[in-house]
């Protein structure tokens, strides 16, 4: 076989793996106390699914993805994984977990020379967060999100993981067709359609109507 029949076949299997879905179903955390653990997550109202014995797997409000741990699922060191939790509204997201009981850190963004404290002052995505640890020292960072860097989201397919999100979607939709409606001087009888068009944009992280 040439160089040239090498290099082929290896695109071609590049191209045949990247048009199979491979969507990521569970990530396993290192915990030392199962039952602890088990307590800890239910506290913060995830939806602790049916697995096999031994195994205890819960799912975060509207993730398609979840955890695991239990006896022998992993070598790694307890407390050493670390997640990131997206969340439309993260004064909302910090304030019902710290009403849990939850120990969180206050919200900061990042700076030139380090964090800040306190939100992004513009609210941009990705740059707002929080912290805070589960009963092992796993860490998980609370990131605001509403939208998305272009071609993380396809464009043609939105949806929102719960009610909250999409009332989120909604209430900044309806202050943007706002200046929409400043910007011509005329009400938009066609605003569902301006709605839906404004919120597929900002979830995918596409050009925003205007």
């Amino acid at each position: 076989m040439s160089t040239t029949d090498v290099q082929s076949s290896g695109a071609s299997g590049i191209a045949s793996v990247g048009n199979s879905d491979m969507k990521v179903e569970v990530i396993v955390i290192p915990v030392a106390d199962v039952d602890r653990a088990k307590e800890f997550y239910r506290s913060l109202g995830w939806r602790l699914d049916v697995t096999p014995p031994s195994v205890v797997q819960f799912t975060p409000p509207g993730s398609d993805c979840s955890i695991q741990f239990g006896t022998n699922l992993t070598s790694a060191a307890p407390g050493s994984a670390k997640g990131y939790l997206v969340v439309a509204d993260i004064v909302a997201a910090r304030d019902a977990l710290v009403s849990a009981g939850v120990e969180v850190d206050e919200i900061y963004h990042p700076g030139k020379d380090g964090p800040v404290s306190g939100l992004d002052p513009e609210r941009r995505s990705y740059f707002s967060r929080a912290s805070f640890s589960d009963s092992d020292g796993n860490s998980w960072v609370l990131q605001e999100i509403t939208t998305r860097l272009p071609g993380r989201i396809d464009a043609a397919a939105s949806s929102f993981g719960s009610a909250s999100d999409l009332a989120g979607a909604l209430r900044r939709a309806e202050a943007a067709h706002g200046e929409h409606e400043k910007r011509t001087g005329e009400a938009d009888p066609n605003w569902p359609d301006w709605y839906a068009a404004y919120m597929a944009a900002e979830q995918a992280g596409t050009e925003l109507p205007t």
